[in-house]
Order: structure tokens, then sequence, then C-alpha cells
């Protein structure tokens, strides 16, 4: 399916809410992603991206369809991790499985490398999050580990997985 990635647009808001308002979205996110999920926590989310520069952030629209159907983020990291950056994403559950994630982390991941002097990028999802965890091996990041019960949503323990992608394994 046809995608791209581009900044995201104050008028995203409303279009944004019947994607991410939705269990499945959000119960795999961290709960910084609110549920449910409201216009206003698109419109607060959409000025952060707007106002926060590229500095330590990079955030896009995943667009499809003429619209904002999902979002991708990576984020520098600071102090002894300043040459790795953390990735984030989610789709809008009508969008799934139509191979645009894969493209857009490869995508994100070759701007966050042009972009800043950074060494590797990571991504956390769940350990039963087999989706996101194929999206992440198609698109080259290797597997480094298991957290065993190292996150709590909605009062239950899950483990996550250490993703990573070097500069140099990139495609």
């Amino acid at each position: 399916m046809k995608f791209r990635l581009r900044k995201w647009r104050e008028d995203d808001a409303k279009g944004l809410v019947p994607l991410a308002n939705n269990r499945k979205v959000a119960a795999r996110l961290r709960n910084v992603f609110p549920y449910p999920y409201t216009e206003k926590d698109a419109a607060d989310y959409i000025r952060f991206c707007l106002e926060s520069g590229e500095e330590t952030q990079i955030c896009r629209a995943i667009e499809a369809e003429g619209k904002a159907v999902g979002s991708i983020t990576v984020t520098r990291g600071s102090d002894v991790y300043e040459k790795s950056a953390e990735l984030g994403y989610w789709l809008g559950e009508p969008f799934w499985g139509r191979g645009i994630m894969t493209e857009a982390v490869r995508e994100i991941c070759r701007l966050a490398f042009e972009t800043w002097e950074i060494e590797r990028i990571f991504a956390e999802p769940y350990a039963d999050n087999l989706r996101s965890r194929r999206v992440l091996e198609k698109a080259g990041f290797s597997l480094e580990g298991t957290m065993r019960r190292g996150v709590c949503k909605w009062g239950e323990f899950f483990d996550y997985c250490m993703y990573a992608l070097l500069k140099e394994e990139l495609e």
C-alpha cells in the first residue's frame, strides 16, 4: 500500500482519533499514549511534535489514503546514550498487515542516521507483539534480548524485547 512519512499538521488531530482510540493499539504502547484517546490528546501530541524541533526527536505522521493513519518517532538519547536513539510507532488497525510499517521504519531510520551522529537505533516491543517484532526483523533489526516482566501495563506484567539496528547494518 502506498504511504508517505510527513511532518504533522494541526488539522490531522480530528481524523487521527478514530484510529488512535483503539484498545488494541493502546494495549502495546507506553502509558504516555492515552486510552481512551481524545481529540485534545491528538492536538496536544501534534503541537508537541511541531514545537519540538528535530535536535532530539524526529516525529512523522504516516499518511495513507490522503490522511494521517499512524505515527513514527525516533528520539535521540542523552548522556552515555547520546549515540543511540529509540524508535516508537503505531498504526491504525485498518492499515495493519499492508507492509506500511516495515517501510516506514526503514525510512525513518535512514533519516535519523543521516540527521544525527548516532550509531544505534533501538526499539522495545512487548514480547507477545509478534507483528511489531516481525516489522523490526524485516527492517533489519536484530533481537538482542528479552527483559522478563520488564513492563507493567494496565496492572499486568509483560516481557519486552530489545531490538537494535546499527548504522552499518542499514539496508
